[in-house]
């Protein structure tokens, strides 16, 4: 576990069958926290999935006043 709130992210993809098809969810979590600081769904599992839930948890730790410098994605 990260000593520091931000500081260690986590990631995973995963595969959601429905009746219209797959999604796939990527979600990024702080281990700090044991929250969910960003998240991206789509119907494709191509590289934009990924950055886009970056791109998500660094909108909101920004929102947020804390700095992402430094983190390090698991």
């Amino acid at each position: 576990m990260s000593k520091n709130r931000g500081q260690a992210p986590l990631t995973d993809i995963t595969e959601h069958r429905t009746s219209e098809g797959k999604l796939y969810l990527c979600v990024v979590k702080d281990a700090w926290s044991n929250r969910i600081v960003g998240y991206s769904i789509d119907s494709r599992m191509k590289a934009r999935l990924a950055v886009r839930a970056l791109e998500n948890a660094v909108d909101a730790r920004a929102a947020a006043g804390m700095a992402v410098a430094g983190c390090v994605v698991h």
